[in-house]
C-alpha cells in the first residue's frame, strides 16, 4: 500500500535525488580532469590510458545489467546505498593506486569499481527521478540531468584548481570519494520507501515474478523505439565531448584554445536547455519537443561541418548542443511512464544509450582515421535524423502524469 507523501517529504525527496545527480557528476569529473597527472604518475602512454578507460567501460555495462537485478531484489533506494559506496570506493582506490602505490593494476581495479558503481547508480537515480517527476506531475528529468552536468563542471573546475595548486591525485580523489559517499548516504535518508519500487520487503510479489518483469521489457517494441531516440542523441552528445575539440583543430584548422572554447559553448548550450527544458516539454509535449530539438541538432551539426568561418561554426555548435540536450533525459522519462515497469524499462533504455556513449567515440575514431573527422560527423547527422523519426515512441502512455503537454488548456 502506497502512502501519500506530504509536500515537505516530496520536496526532500526531490532535493535528495538532485544531490545524488550532482555528486555523481562531481565524482566522475574529478577523475577525468586528472588524466594528465594519472598518465604522468603511472608513467603510461595513451594506449595504456585507453585500456584503463576500457576497463571502466566494460564494468559500466556490467553495472547496467546488475542494476536491474538489484532493483528487482532490493529496490532502488536500498540498492543505491551499495552502488554509491562502490563508486566512492572506486574513486578513492583509483587515486591511491595512481599516487601512493603507483600501481597500474590498483588504478584499474579502482576504475572497474567506479564504472560498476556509476552505471548501476545511474539507472537507479533515473528511476527515482522519474518517480519524483510523476509525483510532482511536471517534467523534471531534464533538470535532474542538468544537475549532473553542473556536477561535471564543478568537478572539472576543482580538478583544474587541484592541479594548479600541485595537490596530488591521491589526496584529491580521496577527498572526492569521501564527499560522494557522505553526501550520497545522507541524501538517501530522504528517499521514501515505496512498494512500487520494490523497496518494501513485505510486498506480495515474489522475486521470480520481479525478474520476469525485468526480462519482459526486452520483448516490448516501445523499449527499442525509445532506445533509438536515445541512441541518436547519445551519439550526438558523446561525439561532441570526445571529438569536438579535435574537429576544431584538425577539421577547421583552429588552435587548441579555440577547440576548448568550442566544447565550452556546446556544454553551456546543453546545460542551459536542460535547465529550461521541463517547462517547454510541459507546454508542447514530449514528442514535439524531441522532434524540434532533433531538427535543431541536425541543422547545427551540418552548419558546423560546412562552416566557412568561425561565427557560423559557433552558431552550429550552440544549436547542436541545445538540440542534443533533451534526448537522453526525455528517453529516460518515457521509459519510466509505467511505474511498475519503470526500473526494468529505464535500465533497458539506459543500456542502449550507454552502449552508444561507450562504443561511439572509438568507432568514430576508427572511421575518422580513414576519411577525416569532418566527413565522419555526417554519420551523427544520420543518427540524429533517426532519433527524430523515432520521437513518436516517447508519447506518454495512458495514466502517465507527465510529458503530454498542455498547450491547448
Amino acid at each position: 500500500m502506497e502512502t501519500a507523501l506530504t509536500r515537505r517529504q516530496l520536496v526532500a525527496w526531490r532535493t535528495a535525488i538532485f544531490t545524488i545527480f550532482l555528486i555523481m557528476g562531481v565524482g566522475f569529473a574529478s577523475w577525468a580532469s586528472r588524466l594528465p597527472a594519472v598518465k604522468n604518475d603511472l608513467g603510461i602512454n595513451d594506449l595504456q590510458v585507453g585500456v584503463l578507460l576500457f576497463v571502466s567501460g566494460v564494468t559500466s555495462i556490467a553495472g547496467l545489467s546488475l542494476a536491474n537485478v538489484i532493483v528487482a531484489r532490493w529496490g532502488a533506494r536500498r540498492g543505491m546505498f551499495a552502488t554509491i559506496i562502490t563508486f566512492a570506493l572506486g574513486v578513492v582506490v583509483a587515486g591511491a593506486g595512481v599516487e601512493f602505490l603507483q600501481s597500474y593494476v590498483v588504478a584499474a581495479i579502482g576504475l572497474g569499481l567506479m564504472g560498476l558503481g556509476m552505471s548501476a547508480t545511474d539507472v537507479m537515480m533515473n528511476v527515482e527521478a522519474a518517480a519524483v517527476e510523476q509525483a510532482f506531475e511536471r517534467t523534471l528529468m531534464p533538470l535532474f540531468h542538468a544537475f549532473f552536468s553542473l556536477g561535471t563542471v564543478a568537478g572539472a573546475g576543482l580538478g583544474v584548481a587541484m592541479a594548479a595548486l600541485g595537490i596530488g591525485v591521491g589526496w584529491h580523489l580521496g577527498a572526492a570519494g569521501l564527499l560522494v559517499a557522505v553526501a550520497g548516504l545522507l541524501s538517501l535518508r530522504a528517499v521514501p520507501v515505496r512498494e512500487s519500487m520494490h523497496d518494501d520487503p513485505a510486498t506480495s510479489i515474489t522475486r521470480r515474478e520481479r525478474l520476469a518483469e525485468v526480462l519482459a521489457v526486452w520483448r516490448d517494441p516501445r523499449t527499442y523505439a525509445i532506445g533509438a531516440i536515445m541512441l541518436g542523441m547519445a551519439f550526438a552528445e558523446g561525439s561532441a565531448n570526445d571529438w569536438l575539440t579535435i574537429a576544431m583543430v584538425d577539421g577547421h584548422d583552429q588552435t587548441e584554445a579555440v577547440g576548448a572554447i568550442a566544447l565550452t559553448v556546446f556544454s553551456v548550450a546543453m546545460t542551459t536547455f536542460r535547465v529550461l527544458g521541463g517547462p517547454l516539454v510541459d507546454r508542447i509535449g514530449r514528442v514535439w519537443s524531441l522532434r524540434i530539438l532533433s531538427i535543431a541538432a541536425g541543422v547545427g551539426l551540418v552548419m558546423f561541418i560546412l562552416a566557412p568561418n568561425l561565427p557560423i561554426a559557433f552558431i552550429g555548435i550552440a544549436l547542436w548542443g541545445a538540440g542534443a540536450s533533451l534526448g537522453f533525459p526525455l528517453g529516460m522519462s518515457a521509459a519510466a511512464d509505467d511505474p511498475r515497469k519503470a526500473a526494468a524499462s529505464v535500465s533497458a533504455a539506459a543500456t542502449i544509450g550507454y552502449l552508444a556513449f561507450l562504443c561511439g567515440p572509438p568507432i568514430l575514431g576508427w572511421i575518422s582515421h580513414e576519411i577525416g573527422i569532418l566527413p565522419t560527423l555526417w554519420i551523427i547527422v544520420a543518427l540524429i535524423a533517426m532519433s527524430g523519426l523515432a520521437s513518436g515512441a516517447a508519447k506518454p502512455i495512458a495514466g502517465s502524469k507527465v510529458g503530454a503537454g498542455h498547450a491547448h488548456h
